[in-house]
């Protein structure tokens, strides 16, 4: 058996020349002093009232809003308490977070405060302007100044702010033509491009060895192998669709044990090269000599990204590349890179196509294990590990009964056509709930098919509602659960990307009602 370990070297051509769109201009307001830039910037920013929605352009202004439209003088409050500024900063912070009424602030004890405790340091909104606002100043330099004088000194710099956010808002307008020109460069020189390099394919070998290790023990093959749903829903297709292997050149990205290999090979392919970088190639070579395959299976050790085939194109790409919620691990990327290259005209990749679903679970007993068990622990309240043990998701088989509501596919990838740019992706999510109880976490996983030129199609699925897969399912537990009716739609959005640090592992954020939480997969 041969053994290709030759580097591969490529390039891309830029594409056509684009036009620069025009910026505006305005000598009077062209700002060149960065410090005059960062003044901008400061002044102009919004601050949020605390007990509404409303938007302002100063704090002197949310202080006057609060008096005047929800009858609460914070400025009486820090002095009625004597607040420094941790005083302060814990009572913004509480407020925010409790969402209190601002009645309440009028009839507080003198001892203790609501906000005594050192978890509200936290901010609750980052960079939040009120927090950034000295108590003495708000209050006078002698504490006596009045909340009417206050808002006296603020009105000379609404002018400047005013003409800040001008300036910004030109600023930003050219930022967004020019954001315009380069997401055009960027997709006429990368989408599709044959031999695109990826976040992936761009990782050294050293970054990229964990990855591939993983892959050298025997622990995992026997998992997946013993997979039957995975592993038979491969043999079935190559066996019982005979015609399209026949005579055919395969290539199998990330052989491991070289498994499909070789039922491409006894479902009549001409050569299969198996490609893959893990040392588990060694043994797939003597299983394959075992099986006295060894003068149809050619195997490189190597990552696709770096090793040149021994053949100029392949007619068919076969696969196991689906990692967690689908993408994880993103394998994908390797498959496209080696189908971008080496697939040659009317060949085709398998499995050809994919989905993801997600759907609503009502299990308050995992919730109470994972997420509410942090309020009391032994009679502590550990809550704040909710912030680290929420944004992780949990890979694990869930009970059908546990969903309540129906199945909604949030994205459909076809391996023959899909860019790589596609992979990372916004859907908006709507659940038709059928069961009234509490949602207390979203479930996602995929569905694979086997169809293209197949007169016997094959598919399988990673759903909680059939057999049980190595995969399981990938659980996004709410840290606060949604109560929903029988019959109503809830709606929602989720953002899938690679997490830029690891481009293996992924960032999922889910908006449901409003309530924004990213969740890690890695």
């Amino acid at each position: 058996m041969a053994q290709y370990t030759d580097p591969r070297l490529s390039s891309t051509d830029g594409g056509a020349a684009e036009v620069m769109p025009e910026l505006s201009e305005d000598d009077d307001d062209v700002v060149d002093d960065e410090e005059q830039w960062q003044w901008m910037e400061e002044d102009s920013q919004t601050v949020t009232c605390l007990f509404c929605d409303s938007s302002m352009s100063s704090v002197a202004a949310v202080l006057q809003h609060c008096t005047a439209e929800h009858q609460v003088n914070l400025v009486d409050v820090i002095r009625k308490h004597h607040l420094d500024d941790y005083g302060y900063i814990k009572m913004i912070n509480f407020i925010r977070s409790s969402k209190c009424d601002p009645s309440c602030l009028t009839v507080l004890p003198d001892a203790p405060l609501p906000w005594e405790s050192e978890e509200f340091l936290r901010p609750v909104i980052q960079d939040d302007p009120l927090l950034q606002a000295d108590p003495e100043e708000l209050c006078g330099s002698e504490g006596s100044e009045s909340h009417d004088a206050l808002l006296q000194r603020a009105h000379p710099t609404e002018e400047r702010v005013r003409r800040a956010e001008e300036a910004l808002a030109r600023a930003t307008e050219d930022l967004h033509k020019l954001q315009i020109l380069t997401q055009s460069l960027i997709l006429n020189s990368e989408t599709c491009t044959p031999g695109n390099l990826g976040p992936v394919a761009e990782l050294r070998e050293d970054e990229d060895e964990a990855y591939f290790s993983s892959y050298g023990h025997f622990g995992i093959h026997e998992e997946m192998l013993k997979d039957k749903v995975r592993t038979e829903s491969y043999r079935d297709f190559m066996y019982n669709n005979p015609d399209v292997f026949r005579d055919k050149v395969v290539l199998d990205v990330g052989c491991g044990t070289g498994i499909l290999s070789m039922f491409a090979a006894r479902a009549g392919a001409k050569s299969v090269i198996a490609v893959d970088q893990s040392e588990i190639i060694y043994q797939a070579m003597d299983i394959a000599r075992s099986n006295q395959l060894e003068d149809k299976i050619v195997f490189i050790k190597g990552r696709i990204e770096d090793i040149k085939l021994p053949v100029e194109k392949v007619d068919i790409i076969i696969s196991e590349w689906m990692g967690y919620f689908l993408l994880f691990e993103s394998m994908l990327d390797s498959v496209l890179y080696a189908r971008d290259l080496y697939l040659a005209e009317g060949g085709s990749v398998y499995p050809d196509l994919c989905s993801i679903s997600l759907a609503a679970v009502g299990d308050a007993q995992k919730h109470q294990d994972r997420i509410a068990f942090w309020d009391d622990v032994y009679g502590f309240n550990m809550a704040c590990m909710k912030k680290a043990v929420v944004p992780e998701a949990v890979v694990e088989t869930i009970q059908a009964d546990t969903l309540i509501s129906e199945p909604t596919v949030i994205q459909t990838i076809d391996c023959n056509s899909v860019c790589l740019s596609e992979l990372e992706f916004t859907s908006d999510v709507c659940l038709k709930i059928k069961d009234t109880r509490e949602c207390t976490a979203i479930v996602g996983y995929f569905d694979i098919f086997f169809d293209k030129g197949c007169s016997n199609k094959v598919m399988f699925s990673t759903g909680p509602q059939v057999t049980k897969t190595h995969w399981k399912q990938t659980i996004f537990l709410l840290e606060r659960p949604v109560s929903v009716t029988a019959g109503e739609e809830l709606h929602g959005k989720i953002t899938v990307r690679k997490n830029r640090k690891d481009p293996r592992s992924l960032l999922v954020t889910l908006v449901l009602r409003d309530r924004k939480q990213t969740y890690s997969l890695q």
